[in-house]
């Protein structure tokens, strides 16, 4: 009898230590100044993992305490620090939905900008030679309209003239990806495109390092393509913005000859130059 009686104790112990073992305890939950001063003490040492994490745990254990809009703002630092630029672009948007009158707006419409600027070239630049120019210009774009509105609802903000020149760096993107496109369809034979695309480099990004090059495009397709007029006003353009340009020689006659007609295979015309020839 007493032999059944401990197997019976035993397996109500082995029942009970097995059933903690399939619950463990549950995270004990630290106080608000602790969370913050272990994350602002990760982001001092350059730990950004941890201070997110602390950070995290601030917002969701206190997400109306002290402590509350000061890590939102840190959380967007962490996050753009960490590379996670979507992450960073997400805490940004929800700090400005939650605080639309913090004098801190700014910074988080800056923070919003400079992810999205940063979003589209990624890490395999930071390591790798990348052409931004052929990149797809969405997140350029946005990043654009983020510095726009920094700039028209805070014109005297301390990120404002870092956000100006930012812009005007989004417009020589924007303005080489035309290039990049007018030199494709030149490859590819397609000069009325071409000329379109260095036109509106012309009409859209008149300050943009880009124009010589534009012009010299337009002044050869419009030969190309017997366009006088055409030919005639792109010359005149190019020299009067630059009379030094390289198109012109010695003499200061135009000489540039970048469409070179080549003997295309038929497999070249057929797959519009995407096989064959290269």
């Amino acid at each position: 009898m007493r032999s059944v009686v401990r197997l019976l104790l035993l397996s109500t112990l082995v029942a009970m230590i097995s059933a903690c073992a399939n619950h463990p305890r549950q995270e004990e939950v630290l106080p608000e100044q602790t969370y913050y001063e272990n994350a602002r003490r990760a982001m001092n040492a350059g730990n950004f993992n941890e201070a997110e994490q602390n950070l995290d745990a601030l917002e969701t254990y206190y997400p109306f305490g002290r402590y509350a809009e000061q890590a939102q703002l840190d959380l967007i630092f962490a996050r753009y620090q960490n590379l996670d630029l979507e992450g960073a672009r997400a805490a940004a948007d929800r700090f400005l939905r939650l605080n639309p009158q913090s004098e801190h707006a700014d910074y988080a419409l800056y923070m919003r900008g400079l992810a999205s600027y940063n979003l589209d070239v990624g890490l395999a630049a930071r390591y790798f030679p990348v052409d931004i120019s052929a990149r797809n210009p969405g997140e350029q774009l946005q990043a654009f309209r983020d510095f726009s509105e920094l700039l028209s609802r805070y014109p005297d903000s301390d990120y404002a003239a870092d956000a100006r020149q930012r812009m005007l760096a989004i417009r020589n993107r924007m303005a080489e990806l035309e290039l990049h496109a007018a030199r494709y369809y030149i490859k590819r034979q397609a000069y009325l495109a071409a000329n379109n695309r260095a036109r509106y480099v012309l009409e859209n990004y008149p300050t943009s390092p880009a124009v010589e090059e534009a012009l010299v495009i337009m002044a050869e397709t419009y030969r190309f393509l017997d366009l006088k007029k055409g030919y005639r006003d792109a010359v005149a353009l190019l020299r009067e913005n630059f009379p030094n340009s390289e198109a012109f020689d010695d003499r200061g006659e135009f000489k540039a000859d970048i469409l070179k007609r080549e003997n295309r295979s038929l497999a070249n015309v057929v797959t519009f130059g995407l096989i064959g020839d290269e």
